[in-house]
């Protein structure tokens, strides 16, 4: 079996509100065996497209390539827009070195409620993928059960999008936190001032948006949606790299 690590750790600037969330980079992330066109760095593949949409979006002229430079690029990038990297999978055993999620056994999760905890501007989470078997939201939903929380549909229209209540304090326990809720009621008035410490809204909503996966695996799936089919009758030239564009572009 290969073990196969994640190479980097989360990039989370201290301001960010959105968090891009995928599985693991290929296999050759692990072992350092990069290609020249590969990027050291976090959706750095050179058969990935999360970069090349990105690029095309904000027009960013970015380098492809194993440097220092290229990884400064994308870190800079991430800083100004507000947006982190946070990948679900810590560590999966395989069979077969490739970069099938299918392949993953004894998944690890990385904490992501935790991270969300620490940084607390962040409001929206970006999987990069569907909720497939092994995908970021499939893992994300069974890291929420840990929690006693629940993702709730908002919008079941590609990307899918839902939303779930996250609270600050400890622990997450849904006794003490009906507990909490009718001692708000009973006691938060404007009468008594010394409970007004304890009143706050100790909670809020995260959202999550399950793009389209930006991998060369899922130019099937795009190619079988009915509004792809459709912008590419409009337009022959019309591509899967420019599906992607188009969605991502309301959500970055």
């Amino acid at each position: 079996m290969f073990k196969h690590y994640h190479p980097y750790k989360p990039f989370i600037p201290e301001h960010a509100t959105k968090l891009i969330v995928g599985t693991l980079p290929p296999p050759r992330f692990t072992t350092g065996n990069l290609k020249p066109v590969d990027v050291d760095f976090c959706y750095g593949s050179s058969d990935g497209q999360l970069w090349k949409i990105l690029d095309e979006l904000f027009d960013l002229n970015l380098k492809y390539e194993t440097t220092e430079e290229a990884i400064q690029q994308r870190k800079q990038f991430l800083i100004e827009r507000g947006i982190g990297i946070c990948d679900m999978v810590e560590s999966a055993e395989r069979e077969k070195m490739d970069a099938s999620d299918l392949g993953m056994q004894n998944v690890v999760y990385r904490d992501l409620i935790g991270y969300l905890k620490e940084f607390t501007n962040i409001d929206t989470l970006l999987f990069t993928g569907g909720n497939s078997k092994n995908g970021p939201e499939y893992f994300f939903r069974r890291h929420l059960k840990e929690y006693h929380l629940k993702l709730e549909l908002v919008s079941n229209e590609v990307p899918r999008i839902h939303q779930f209540e996250l609270y600050y304090s400890e622990p997450f326990d849904l006794a003490q936190d009906r507990q909490r809720e009718e001692s708000k009621t009973s006691n938060c008035n404007d009468e008594n001032p010394q409970s007004q410490n304890s009143c706050r809204d100790d909670k809020r909503i995260i959202k999550t948006v399950s793009l389209t996966a930006p991998s060369g695996a899922a130019n099937r799936a795009v190619g079988s949606m009915p509004l792809y089919k459709q912008l590419k009758q409009k337009n022959p030239k019309f591509n899967t790299l420019d599906f992607r564009v188009m969605q991502y572009r309301e959500f970055f």
